[in-house]
């Protein structure tokens, strides 16, 4: 494999050593994702080249299997930036498994302090409500659909069970 690297171009022999272990230990994780698109498109340009030359090679050689020995060195290309591509997932899915602890760490903590800070002292309604003190009461009840549609069923049938006696 070796050997293969270093018949590799400039640029792809500079795009696999920024694969190496050291090098990528230095990269935040949107300098990951770009290496990763990066390495990844290298691997199928050369997985393209070697598919198509090796379906063009079948029919002149008459078999798969004939035209299978052709087309190493593509194929080899394949396999090294394969190997450089797997080393980029491995470390940008530490680095993402990292930020999201650190994401729900922090959200962890906004919602701790947003939780103890202590609530607004509720003003109880006086008794007699609007008329003796002026001041509204104030409906707790949440207001969910669930609600509303039960009370609109209970509205509905007193109103039926009032007008079958309005009726008599």
């Amino acid at each position: 494999m070796q050997s293969l690297v270093g018949s590799l171009t400039e640029v792809e022999q500079a795009l696999v050593r920024e694969t190496a272990g050291d090098e990528l230990a230095l990269l935040d994780e949107d300098e990951l994702v770009a290496l990763h698109t990066r390495v990844r498109r290298a691997r199928d340009k050369y997985v393209t080249n070697y598919r198509r030359q090796s379906a063009s090679r079948v029919r002149d050689t008459g078999g798969r299997g004939k035209a299978y020995p052709k087309g190493n060195r593509d194929r080899d290309k394949a396999e090294v930036f394969e190997e450089a591509l797997a080393r980029v997932s491995r470390r940008l899915a530490g680095a993402a498994r990292a930020a999201a602890r650190a994401l729900k760490a922090e959200r962890i903590a906004e919602a701790r302090a947003a939780t103890f800070t202590p609530p607004a002292s509720p003003q109880r309604p006086r008794r007699g409500g609007a008329a003796a003190g002026g001041d509204q009461v104030v409906d707790r009840a949440p207001r969910t659909p669930d609600r509303l549609k039960r009370h609109a069923t209970a509205r509905a049938a007193t109103k039926r069970v009032q007008s079958r006696k309005d009726n008599r």
